[in-house]
């Protein structure tokens, strides 16, 4: 026995070593859709923990004799909140109320400890940012789905760098599956709109990251566009505040939205598979299947490159690895320079 002891404990090992090896031979995709600095060629860098869910804090009475606080306006709202409001983890200001149906407790008041509101970083009607994903308008079954790969630790970025997948796949943990059930309806129910503009460019605005946002440093500067998407306020001032009718920017290469069309409608001759193929018509959805057209470049490119480096491993994304398997960063960048400029 004790010699059979010895054989699995080394075998074990030898299996950890293994994996380790492969996480650190494993290439890193382009840094640009996670918004995070390119590093050189080769480096990998350490898994980063799961963004800290703040505790939660019941509100303190106003201080009579403080002086008033700011108030924000979100372009279009008749509303007013303070900049702490804007940013509550448990209780997000909602600029725009009676543009959606009533939000479930857990889109609008999360569930402490484990999991902020949704609506704080999706924003209440789910449209999302840039670092985080657009909920609104998916099928409710896959939605339903993408919760439970979280909660079985199938979900990861490529890159280690990105902390809020961490952070989602904790809160995803903190669900029940009637909670569940019933974020995956509120948010499924909610139509798409058009809020990102593709702008074809050989040079942008030097750009400086915050929060996983590209923002622009303002110095009139410029930079090559490179092989990258980079997707930027529309207005900056609007996206702080949380603004979900203030849109983007995707600046993406000359001639990429053609080509991309070439891609995705035909497959560009076996270099992959046409997306109308599952994706349906004009890429608006079929049946489980999610409808891209008009979504976020860089969300779209993370799933791409999650999937081709085998980080993201539900039951949906084993489908898609064929199709982006052979794929080079131009054609993807092509491709979702195309599906991004579509009508939703």
């Amino acid at each position: 026995m004790r010699t059979r002891v010895i054989v699995v404990t080394i075998g074990a090992l030898a299996a950890l070593w293994a994996s380790g090896a492969a996480q650190a031979q494993r290439p890193m995709p382009p840094a640009w859709p996670y918004a995070q600095p390119q590093l050189p060629p080769g480096v990998v860098p350490d898994q980063v923990p799961a963004q800290a869910t703040p505790p939660y804090r019941p509100p303190t009475p106003p201080d009579p004799n403080a002086p008033p606080p700011v108030l924000l306006q979100a372009t279009g709202s008749t509303l007013r909140f303070t900049q702490e409001q804007v940013s509550n983890s448990y209780g997000p200001a909602d600029w725009f109320p009676e543009s959606h149906a009533p939000m479930p407790d857990i889109v609008a008041k999360g569930k402490p400890p484990g999991a902020r509101a949704c609506g704080l970083c999706h924003l209440p009607d789910g449209r999302g940012r840039p670092e985080n994903a657009p909920l609104q308008g998916l099928p409710r079954d896959y939605i339903v789905q993408q919760l439970h790969d979280f909660q079985q630790g199938l979900r990861h970025s490529a890159d280690p760098r990105k902390a809020n997948t961490g952070e989602m796949e904790n809160a995803a943990k903190a669900l029940t599956d009637a909670e569940i059930q019933e974020v995956a309806g509120y948010f499924s129910s909610i139509r798409v709109p058009k809020y990102i503009r593709v702008v074809e460019t050989g040079m942008i605005p030097t750009m400086r990251i915050q929060g996983e946002i590209y923002f622009p440093v303002g110095d009139g500067q410029q930079e090559p566009i490179g092989t990258r998407i980079i997707e930027t306020p529309e207005d900056v001032a609007q996206t702080r505040m949380r603004n979900p009718r203030s849109g983007f920017i995707a600046y993406a290469p000359i001639g990429s939205v053609k080509r991309g069309e070439a891609l995705a409608t035909t497959g560009g001759g076996g270099r992959t598979t046409a997306c109308t193929v599952c994706h349906g018509h004009g890429l608006k959805g079929l049946g489980l299947v999610p409808n891209l057209a008009g979504r976020s470049p860089s969300y779209l490119a993370r799933q791409m490159y999650d999937i081709k480096l085998g980080t993201r491993r539900g039951a949906m994304a084993a489908l898609m690895g064929p199709v982006v398997a052979n794929l080079t960063d131009s054609e993807m960048v092509d491709i979702i320079a195309y599906v991004s400029s579509l009508e939703p």
